[in-house]
């Protein structure tokens, strides 16, 4: 047995012995994959955020809570005779061997270009089939409801397009994106129910992420790169402030536009770490 085997051995003995329904802990018995899903996604987070920051120390730990999280979900799924971590690991195992037959077969293929016509030829195949037992066909179907909404955007925008349902370039959204804030200006001048105020901003948030996409952009990685711009800038304002002894509650409308604008010049003169 390898080292990984022995660990991962090892994680789904504890995991098994926290669930036991007399000597476990009360807190994980009482859990289900409804209860568990919103930490999954809070620890691909701190996955995704160690390594944006290249905390090379903090990732091993981030890693290791987020594939506690897989094993939490196959003990579940073992007691309930549904699956088991052996299914989760083998099938994905056979996944990857199945669309990559240019490392594990006899396939050849010039190029990620390729790579990307194989793999969507692929789950065209595995559309037919759920066709053939019944299931969703739609090429919208397997976009998971869990996404963040940007990134959903954006994927549903994706597979659209592979059916013709597209702008052929970036300007022409820009005139939609007009279009969009005219629409969300105008309910808010009729005072418009909250949920029609709210889906005139969906429509809007949503062209955003057509811009984005046709722009070559992502969306969520736009986002990010705003919010910590955003931190820096509002940070330096309540350093300013706590230097003056005052809170930042105190600062007029005037006083915060000024150190707003005086972060932003700093941020300019700033030498280019590059």
């Amino acid at each position: 047995m390898s080292a990984a085997e022995r660990g991962i051995d090892r994680l789904l003995g504890v995991m098994r012995r926290l669930r036991d329904p007399v000597h476990g802990c009360p807190w994980d018995i009482e859990q289900n994959f409804a209860t568990i899903a919103p930490y999954t996604i809070e620890e691909a987070y701190e996955v995704a955020d160690a390594i944006a920051r290249e905390d090379w120390v903090a990732l091993p730990g981030e890693l290791g809570d987020l594939l506690l999280q897989v094993v939490y979900y196959t003990q579940m799924g073992e007691e309930q005779a549904r699956f088991d971590f052996d299914a989760v690991a083998g099938g994905i195992a056979d996944k990857m061997i199945e669309r990559h037959p240019h490392v594990f077969g006899a396939e050849e293929v010039a190029g990620s270009a390729a790579l990307s016509g194989i793999w969507e030829a692929r789950k065209a195949e595995e559309r037919a089939a759920r066709a053939e037992g019944g299931g969703d066909t739609s090429l919208l179907a397997d976009v998971p409801l869990g996404f963040p909404a940007l990134t959903r955007a954006l994927k549903l925008q994706k597979r659209a397009a592979r059916a013709g349902f597209d702008w052929g370039a970036a300007r022409p959204i820009l005139a939609k994106l007009r279009e969009e804030i005219d629409e969300l200006e105008a309910a808010l001048d009729e005072e418009a129910p909250e949920v029609e105020q709210e889906l005139e901003l969906g429509d809007l948030l949503f062209t955003v992420v057509n811009l984005a996409r046709h722009l070559a952009l992502d969306p969520e990685a736009a986002l990010r790169a705003t919010n910590g711009k955003f931190e820096r800038r509002f940070r330096s304002i309540e350093a300013v402030a706590a230097s003056q002894g005052r809170p930042v509650a105190d600062l007029s409308l005037a006083e915060l536009e000024d150190l707003w604008l005086e972060a932003k010049r700093a941020e300019r003169r700033a030498p280019d770490p590059g």
